[in-house]
């Protein structure tokens, strides 16, 4: 039996809902460039901009029992990061004049059917951050000074060293044994592309 184009977007659409972690991962591939792109033209920081879609990503996941077709997955990506962008923009308190008219422009590519289709105040992107700090919180000590001290203070191994008063090789084996830990603890929420996007972002 033949199938049709549709039937197979229906199918891998299915797929995708139902969990299936290469459907995603096709997805994710197929989409963030385009999504990194969009952020980019609101904050015009690369970096961010990888962040934001990032965050996008995880809550599509997340909510993708939510999705009702094909084309909402788009809607949701879009909408997602649009808000993340503004709300970016808006923590950062520096908007000019033209950066208003600039992000009213950019608003205005999204429709309103689009702008209506999910209610952000569902998105469980919150509930991530809170198993990611529960899993540093659960670490062993040492480790979890380590972490802390490397990711949340930005402070090289030679310098945690100093102040823990511990070996540069102790250093860097508490941050193995956290990211590893925190690997195996995100496994069972996220697929392995969103697992690894998230340890390379802490890893940074």
């Amino acid at each position: 039996m033949i199938i049709d184009q549709s039937e197979m977007n229906d199918f891998f659409f299915l797929r995708f809902k139902n969990g299936d972690e290469l459907a995603f991962e096709k997805i994710f591939k197929s989409n963030n460039p385009q999504i990194v792109s969009f952020c980019n033209q609101f904050i015009n920081d690369w970096d961010k901009s990888k962040s934001l879609a990032q965050e996008a990503f995880i809550n599509l996941w997340l909510n993708r029992e939510k999705i009702e077709t094909l084309n909402g997955i788009k809607a949701f990506l879009y909408t997602y990061a649009r808000s993340s962008c503004l709300n970016y923009i808006r923590h950062r308190k520096v908007i000019s004049k033209y950066e208003d008219l600039h992000l009213q422009s950019k608003e205005d590519l999204i429709n309103s059917e689009v702008l209506e289709s999910f209610d952000f105040n569902s998105l469980e992107f919150i509930e991530l951050e809170e198993l990611i700090m529960r899993s540093i919180n659960n670490l062993p000590d040492q480790c979890r000074r380590v972490f802390m001290l490397s990711r949340f203070e930005g402070k090289m191994n030679k310098e945690i060293a100093e102040e823990l008063d511990i070996s540069i090789k102790s250093v860097e084996a508490n941050m193995t044994r956290a990211l590893k830990t925190l690997r195996v603890n995100l496994a069972d929420y996220l697929p392995l592309i969103l697992v690894q996007l998230v340890m390379q972002y802490l890893s940074k």
